[in-house]
Order: structure tokens, then sequence, then C-alpha cells
């Protein structure tokens, strides 16, 4: 039996307002937005690459950015997300979607990848893999991955606003049948936040690339970034005490809704 299609949908868009145009802020000499795009693409078994973004004028420089490193681009909805990844999954169809949000510049492709493995081995049995349900992983490691079907339905059957922008919470609840699955890690990561929010996220995630690939060129993963938060643990204090998902808290959904 040949493998299942994995198509990586990377959302982004610029009307973020406690980090204003935060895909498009220099980290390391590049877009933050060109980072995620060069780990999203070394995530293991993933199989095509594609930004899904908004119709919005302003927008259009996140298309620019995707142009110059080759990554094709789907624009639908602002809101409608749930819309947007559907159309970007017909214009390149794939068995299943792996969901990335353009605020996570440190996303680790080994432990992305894990999840994916995951649900490819489990596909017979599984419509939805994550490693946050509940979140053992540092903030801005999230990964989630969902069968094509699974996405149809959602697109059919959800109906809330907040289902709609932020694509997953329809399929993650248990009320709907979905059969769902989560990666965890031994041990419990989830105090630590490496994900684009709030200035201080930013400085943050500035001085974990200062320190270990200043030029941007390189990729390092999770266990680099926890070795050297033992060894600078001042650098934890950056960003800490601030809520996870607090753009899922303040509109009802999941997670950022870019």
């Amino acid at each position: 039996m040949a493998r299942l299609r994995v198509l990586a949908i990377v959302q982004a868009r610029l009307g973020s307002t406690r980090l204003p145009r935060k895909a498009l802020l220099d980290l390391a000499g590049r877009p933050v937005l060109a980072h995620v795009f060069d780990r999203a693409a070394c995530i293991p078994g993933v199989d095509e690459l594609v930004l899904a973004t908004t119709d919005n004028f302003e927008d259009e420089a996140l298309v620019g950015v995707a142009r110059s490193v080759g990554v094709a681009c789907v624009r639908g909805s602002e809101k409608d997300v749930v819309d947007r990844f559907r159309m970007a999954a017909r214009e390149f169809p794939a068995d299943a979607i792996l969901r990335i949000t353009a605020d996570c510049p440190l996303i680790d492709p080994d432990v992305s990848g894990h999840v994916v493995t995951r649900f490819l081995e489990n596909a017979a049995t599984v419509d939805y893999a994550s490693n946050v349900q509940p979140p053992t992983f540092p903030d801005g490691l999230d990964t989630e991955i969902f069968s094509m079907a699974a996405l149809e339905r959602a697109w059919l059957e959800a109906r809330s606003a907040s289902d709609r922008e932020h694509v997953t919470p329809y399929i993650r609840d248990e009320r709907n049948g979905f059969r769902l699955m989560n990666v965890a890690h031994i041990e419990d990561l989830s105090m630590h936040r490496w994900t684009l929010d709030e200035p201080r996220d930013l400085a943050f995630v500035r001085a974990v690339y200062a320190a270990l690939a200043p030029d941007g060129k390189r990729i390092f993963g999770m266990e680099e970034i926890l070795d050297l938060l033992r060894a600078r643990p001042e650098l934890f204090a950056i960003n800490a005490g601030i809520e996870r998902n607090q753009g899922y808290e303040r509109s009802g959904g999941f997670g950022s809704a870019w």
C-alpha cells in the first residue's frame, strides 16, 4: 500500500495586533516566515509545502516571501480559515494535511516529523493527531495533522465563527466523532514558550538564534534549545509568564488565527 501523501500548509496573515506584521519581522537577517518555511520543508514525511494566506492587499508581502523561496501560495478568506485550507488541499491534492502557523520560527522538524509518522502509522484508525492534547512540548512546537476526509467534514459541518477561523477545534471536539491521537513527550515541557505573539517573544527567539544560528542558515532543534537554556537560564525569563494560547482564549478558538 502506497504511503499517504502529506501536504504541509503554513497559515499566515499580517493582521496581528500584539506584534504587528510579525511574520515579516527580521530574524537573523531573514523574515520570520522564511525560517518557518525552511523548517517546515525539512519535516520528515512532508511531500509538499504551501502558504495559505488571505486575499487582503497587505498580505501580498507574505506572497512575496513565499515566492522568493519557491513556496506555492493559495489565498482566501481572512476569517474562514477552514475554507482557506480546503482551497489549498484542493489545489495541491493530498491525503493528509499538516497544519503549521507562521508564528513558530523554532518549530523542530524532528518533533513534527514524529507526529506525522505516528499519524501515518495509524491512519486507518486515526483522523487527527497532534502534540497539543494535552501539550507536553514547548509552545511553538505545536503540530497537527489530519486526514483530508476530516478537513472536508469540518468544512461542511463547522458552523461557529471560532471553528471556521481556527481550523481544528471542530475536529478535536470529541462530540463530533473524530478519532483522535495525542503524541506526548516523556517530560512535560509545556512551560517553555517558543512562539511569537508579543514583543518579549521576539526578544527570546532572537536571543536563541543569536546563540545557535546567528547567520540564520542552520536549523537547530528542541534539544539544542533546551541545552542553551540550561547553560543560560536568564533567557527563559525573557518571556516567562505569558499565558499559552492567548489568541484562542480571546476569540474562543485554539491557537493563532493567522
